[in-house]
């Protein structure tokens, strides 16, 4: 019978508007430094989205090398995800409505 490797795993993904043609992995890792890389993450306030399949696909690649196209894709849905997240944290609150008038 196959063991499965229950440790967390982990990577992190960057994208330079006009710089980078695409996401480039920054940081991978699993057990502590997968924690790390989250804590870190965590502390910058960096949205995270778990996807096990995608971070072992991540996994497998070269540290500081822009992802393939064929996982373009996946990598869309979890930055699609992380804008999402982001404006939704940077957005006001909406406004109060006004109570309505007490009668006298």
């Amino acid at each position: 019978m196959k063991r499965q490797d229950k440790a967390k795993k982990a990577a992190a993904l960057r994208y330079k508007k006009g710089e980078d043609h695409a996401p480039v992995l920054v940081a991978k890792g699993k057990g502590p430094v997968a924690e790390k890389i989250i804590q870190l993450a965590r502390e910058m306030n960096i949205p995270l989205k778990e996807d096990p399949k995608v971070v072992e696909l991540l996994s497998a690649l070269e540290l500081n090398r822009e992802i393939p196209p064929e996982l373009y894709k996946a990598v869309a849905e979890i930055l699609a995800f992380i804008y999402r997240m982001s404006n939704k944290a940077a957005a006001p609150p909406p406004p109060i409505p006004p109570s309505p008038p007490t009668p006298l």
